[in-house]
């Protein structure tokens, strides 16, 4: 109708242009990873981590932390929870740019073929950050971006294919169901 020429001669005035995800490929080596038991949120001591240390962990991770608890020019360190396992290779994919919720699906069933052949990985992991700013929270309420703008979620999938799932709202935000 009126309403979606309107829109279209907005844009083709405005020089807008379609862009494309950012994907980036990287390699981490020798890398300490806690060992997750399926059946065990809570973790169990000398046998498991827990949600929470995971979910602290794939922080440090994904924000290149180092691991290795040495102190240097600042006070705190941090190393990977107990127990865990040196990985020699883990691949690290990074998505940046408007993902619709149908192409999160397509890779989280991608992520899940991955155990369809014997693999060495005991478990994946997929992170989504939603933008900081994003007008809408959980269940159409207002996100409260002023506050601190956390707006992720996050699937642990093992080879059994059970999964965890951990997701991260402002206080001031919504929970989804």
């Amino acid at each position: 109708g009126a309403e979606g020429s309107t829109l279209m001669s907005y844009f083709s005035k405005n020089q807008t242009q379609a862009l494309k995800p950012k994907i980036t490929f990287s390699t981490l080596r020798d890398l300490q990873c806690p060992v997750l038991q399926s059946n065990e949120l809570q973790g169990k001591p000398d046998e498991s981590c827990s949600t929470e240390e995971l979910f602290e962990w794939l922080g440090a991770v994904l924000n290149q932390v180092s691991l290795d608890n040495k102190s240097s020019s600042f006070l705190s360190t941090y190393c990977c929870p107990q127990p865990n396992i040196m990985v020699e290779k883990a691949f690290l994919c990074t998505i940046t740019g408007f993902i619709i919720p149908e192409k999160i699906i397509q890779l989280l069933e991608q992520l899940c073929c991955y155990f369809g052949e014997p693999k060495l990985a005991y478990w994946l992991t997929l992170t989504v950050h939603g933008f900081a700013d994003s007008p809408v929270s959980w269940r159409e309420s207002e996100h409260g971006f002023h506050k601190g703008g956390e707006n992720l979620y996050n699937f642990v999938i093992f080879r059994n294919l059970d999964y965890w799932l951990h997701m991260a709202v402002g206080t001031n935000d919504d929970c989804p169901p």
